[in-house]
């Protein structure tokens, strides 16, 4: 039941039945809408506003020439940027949508942001490369192998790049027998691809070449895009004839490179797939002479010993032939056993001149002539061993009578001095060794005195 007042104005307003929301609430719903309404989007527009507080979360406004939206990209995801945010500079921001409460604004939350230019490139290769792989388009079992040996190749690119000169000097120091075509065209920029296209279609038309190499150098994504258009990668898988692609540095894939039988990193590392190395065809072709020069030799044997076989079958039916190969037969046997005993003769006369020269070496007479003569030098040995130790030993005396010498009491006694002993001839050391009225012997250097003691002194 509504409850109408009325105003002095003369209004009628009518009093709230239902639930009454507060701000907060009500921008809470509010964002629950909007993030449930809008998914991830992407947009499109130019840089505003940039700031970049001491947070580093990004805040700016992506504006066109009639409205703008606040957005925002907080940190770390606004500090991965290739690129620094500017005035002025037109972008393609990836986000969602949302509401920030406090004030009751609605921003758009970044994840992703690049320069638009490029990305919008990015965006439908992406876009086309799915597609096509969804349809097998780049499926390997489409890929045709390359031949053996390519005796024509047609290299579709601009005449006047790096690449082709790139191609051309590898191709020359590799293989210069190979056919080289130039198939000019232009690599970048409006209408490339179509006329790529057209040179693509000619080519396979012609039946000229046992390969084509579809080659560029490198560039931005921009620069290259002639190579992603969709109708050249159709004719490339279309192609019956074998297609090498080599588009830009080793980083850049194209469409055409998806869609080619092989795809080749640099131009140079093309035309290095392409031909062998000549190096290795002439060991190749020295190996299949030296094959054929013996398969020929053991052709001739095995024909000449059929006809020699066929030959002598034929003979075996005339009696006077066969009479003249058993000759033949016989004189060569006869040959033969000559030089056999030929051989064995000379063996053994080298044998007997070995045996004889043994014996003269073992020979009695000269055997005893070594013997004494050994007799005669043995028998000077032992004389000479003999004075030999006759006179060490004589050394050996007179050394040992010098010792004796030094120390015998006769030397002593030889200066004036005397031996004094006791009857039962023990040495007189002392004075307690007798007594008075014993008597002794003085042993002179000429002779003994006999003594009798009287007395002594201490």
């Amino acid at each position: 039941m509504a409850v109408s007042s009325v105003y002095p104005d003369g209004m009628n307003v009518t009093a709230p039945t239902g639930e009454i929301l507060t701000p907060s609430q009500l921008n809470t719903l509010a964002r629950d809408l909007l993030e449930g309404a809008f998914p991830l989007i992407w947009v499109e527009g130019e840089l505003g506003n940039v700031s970049r507080p001491s947070s580093g979360h990004l805040y700016f406004t992506l504006k066109d020439a009639r409205a703008q939206v606040r957005c925002a990209m907080f940190k770390p995801k606004s500090s991965w940027l290739p690129f620094q945010p500017r005035e002025g500079l037109r972008v393609l921001a990836r986000g969602r949508l949302t509401l920030y409460e406090a004030r009751g604004d609605y921003q758009l939350v970044l994840d992703h942001m690049e320069e638009a230019g490029e990305g919008a490139l990015r965006r439908a290769y992406e876009e086309l490369k799915t597609r096509l792989v969804a349809e097998g388009l780049f499926d390997q079992d489409r890929k045709r192998a390359l031949p053996g040996y390519v005796h024509r190749l047609g290299v579709i690119t601009s005449p006047s790049g790096a690449a082709v000169r790139d191609v051309l000097s590898v191709l020359a120091r590799r293989c210069p027998l190979l056919e080289v075509e130039i198939l000019p065209v232009p690599v970048q920029g409006a209408g490339a691809a179509a006329q790529i296209v057209a040179m693509l279609k000619r080519a396979i038309a012609s039946s000229r070449y046992d390969a084509l190499l579809l080659t560029r150098g490198g560039g931005s994504l921009e620069d290259l895009w002639a190579f992603n258009d969709e109708a050249l990668a159709r004719a490339i898988a279309a192609s019956p004839v074998p297609i090498v692609s080599a588009i830009g540095h080793e980083t850049d894939f194209s469409l055409s490179d998806f869609a080619a039988d092989l795809r080749a990193p640099t131009p140079s590392v093309a035309a290095e797939l392409l031909v062998p190395d000549q190096r290795d065809l002439r060991a190749r072709l020295r190996a299949l002479q030296a094959r054929v020069i013996h398969l020929g030799r053991h052709r001739l044997r095995q024909d000449a010993q059929r006809a020699d076989r066929a030959g002598l079958r034929l003979n075996a039916q005339r009696p006077q032939a066969r009479l003249q190969m058993l000759q033949r037969r016989e004189a060569d046997a006869r040959r033969r056993l000559d030089m056999a005993w030929r051989t064995q003769l000379e063996h053994r006369r080298a044998r007997l001149r070995r045996i004889d020269t043994v014996l003269r070496a073992a020979d009695p007479r000269r055997r005893l002539a070594i013997l004494r003569a050994r007799l005669a030098a043995l028998a000077l040995r032992p004389q000479a061993g003999v004075a030999r130790q006759l006179q060490q030993r004589a050394m050996h005396l007179r050394a040992l009578a010098r010792s004796l010498e030094a120390v015998s009491p006769l030397a002593t006694v030889a200066r004036g001095y005397a031996i004094l002993q006791r009857e039962d001839g023990r040495v007189v050391r002392s004075i307690d060794d007798v007594a008075a009225g014993d008597p002794l012997d003085a042993r002179l250097s000429d002779g003994r005195l006999r003594l009798r003691v009287e007395g002594s002194d201490s």
